[in-house]
């Protein structure tokens, strides 16, 4: 006990015995006067360093060009780092305030300890979402999944943290302790068993770039269908279009398939594959009178006249008897109408011309021959796009007449009155 404290009880000790007090109980208030003392020169440390590392802290953050002791400040590091100075004050000054009582000191060591850890890992995770915040703003790293390995990392010093306050509390070593959650892992791996398989997940996620946020992934499983707007340890959220958030567990990333389409809105165009149905029975040759007749559509009427040229030139070189259709060279009204439709979409304003763009006759069906459109739209938004391939079946489907074909469909069955 400092001298001036004795002092200060040997000058009361007198009026306490004198009131009948016990020495005993002088004893007690004395410990009281020396632990009010110590809460007041630790509060009168707090308001210094309160000063010093919040207000002028605020002042120097406004004139610096680095965003990141802003950050510090917006998620009170600065604040807490206050609070832990006069806590080291206490954790210091008990052994010398309260010397001649061995339990109180004791007592009070464990308690300061405690929360001088626990308030150092708050700290670390301040620290840690400054960074993240600051890293997020920069385009190179917006994408990256960044608060998984922040919860890793966090993840570690809680469980170090635990283990010294453990140590602390009960005078356990920290090598016995680390011995002894060794012995119990298989019960810590079976606990954080999904924090085990997201971490593995997020370092696999990380290290293949397959998923970022801002990315827009398809994930039927789990109803997702939007935009990634976060990854984290455990969990990666998916906005969807209709604005609902789905939850996937990050180890699904890696454990079940689903559809990422950034490399769509990477390029210059995206992709339309879409078919009709031609009803088969209304596929045939064309003759002179059918192709006089389709040379007045103005997208094909030059390909017909240099076919229809090269065709009767050919059969005529050959000696070709086309007093029958089906003797030597002709045009289909099918193939016709899918160069028409190739036309049309080399006019389209809507399509990326550089890019794979053919109309293809795919293996017929039951239900007729499927006609496939595959191009892609320069214009990615969804809405956007939904109308340019809307407006080229729109064309495609009123113009199959023209072509005398016919698109499948199943016949409606129409209920009969008795």
């Amino acid at each position: 006990m400092p001298n001036f404290l004795e002092k200060i009880f040997n000058f009361l000790y007198p009026l306490f015995r004198d009131w009948g007090m016990s020495r005993n109980i002088a004893s007690y208030l004395s410990l009281i006067i020396n632990i009010a003392l110590l809460i007041i020169m630790a509060y009168a440390v707090y308001y210094v360093a309160k000063f010093v590392l919040v207000t002028l802290t605020a002042v120097f953050a406004q004139k610096t060009k680095t965003k990141f002791d802003d950050f510090l400040i917006n998620n009170k590091t600065t604040k807490y780092t206050a609070y832990l100075i006069p806590f080291f004050f206490i954790y210091k000054a008990v052994p010398i305030i309260l010397d001649k009582y061995e339990y109180w000191e004791l007592i009070f060591g464990k308690i300061v300890g405690v929360y001088i850890v626990l308030l150092l890992l708050w700290i670390i995770r301040t620290v840690f979402n400054s960074l993240k915040d600051y890293l997020k703003q920069k385009p190179e790293y917006s994408d990256k999944p960044i608060d998984s390995f922040i919860q890793v990392v966090m993840m570690v010093l809680w469980i170090f943290g635990v283990a010294i306050i453990i140590s602390k509390l009960f005078g356990i070593k920290q090598g016995e302790l680390l011995t002894i959650l060794g012995t119990l892992s298989a019960i810590i791996i079976l606990i954080f068993r999904d924090t085990i398989l997201g971490f593995v997940s997020s370092v696999q996620v990380a290290i293949n770039d397959m998923v970022r946020i801002g990315d827009w992934i398809t994930m039927e499983k789990f109803g997702a269908d939007g935009d990634v707007i976060e990854i984290n340890l455990t969990t990666v959220k998916v906005r969807n279009f209709d604005n609902t958030i789905t939850t996937i567990p990050t180890y699904a990333l890696s454990s079940d398939s689903f559809q990422n389409w950034r490399g769509m809105q990477k390029s210059n165009g995206r992709r339309i594959k879409r078919h009709i149905l031609i009803k088969t029975s209304t596929i045939r040759f064309l003759s002179d009178e059918d192709l006089a007749m389709m040379k007045k559509i103005q997208l094909i009427a030059p390909y017909i006249e240099s076919r229809q040229a090269e065709i009767e030139k050919f059969n005529a070189m050959h000696g070709i008897d086309k007093s029958l259709a089906l003797n030597g060279r002709n045009m289909t009204n099918l193939g016709l109408f899918r160069k028409y439709i190739i036309q049309y979409m080399v006019n389209h304003p809507g399509l990326n011309k550089e890019m794979h763009m053919m109309c293809r006759q795919l293996q017929s069906t039951a239900h007729g021959v499927p006609l496939e459109i595959y191009t892609f739209s320069s214009d990615k938004r969804w809405a956007n796009y939904e109308y340019i391939m809307a407006d080229i079946f729109d064309h495609v489907m009123a113009s199959v007449a023209y072509f005398d074909l016919e698109i499948f469909e199943l016949p409606s069955k129409i209920g009969h009155l008795d």
